[in-house]
């Protein structure tokens, strides 16, 4: 087969693989009430080593800013987050996810988790770690400045 092709096939398994991966794991995770975009969101806010701005989040979730402070309009209205006043800036929002929201993000870990040794409890752990350096780098080499 011809590298041309191979880059090909490759590339469109990657986006459909990672476009499945979301969606089956969107629907075990359907029983929170929570879209894709707020369970990601959790996801991003509670793995985040200080709280992320607006700006930050729409950022990790490759959306528009817009289409980021609806949702935490929502998340927010659960009581899920809240908004606090930079110390540095006042003109900037960094978000914290409330107690309610960490018991959240806790039950979307043990969903995920579960689902992810479901899917890949018969994979070669040797494998496993190869395609994992291989998108790590591949990653890397997609965000490189002028990638």
């Amino acid at each position: 087969m011809p590298l041309d092709q191979m880059q090909q096939d490759f590339a469109l398994a990657l986006h459909d693989t990672a476009r499945a991966w979301r969606h089956a794991l969107d629907r075990r995770l359907k029983g929170l009430g929570l879209s894709q975009a707020s369970w990601m969101s959790i996801a991003y806010l509670a793995k985040a080593s200080e709280p992320l701005t607006q700006t930050e989040l729409a950022h990790c979730l490759s959306v528009e800013q817009p289409t980021v402070v609806a949702m935490l309009d929502r998340l927010q209205r659960a009581g899920l987050i809240r908004r606090e006043v930079d110390s540095h800036d006042r003109r900037m929002r960094r978000i914290r996810l409330t107690n309610e929201g960490a018991e959240v993000y806790t039950e979307v870990q043990r969903v995920a988790q579960a689902f992810r040794r479901e899917k890949l409890q018969d994979m070669d752990a040797e494998m496993l770690r190869q395609m994992t350096r291989l998108l790590l780098d591949l990653q890397q080499r997609l965000e490189e400045p002028g990638a």
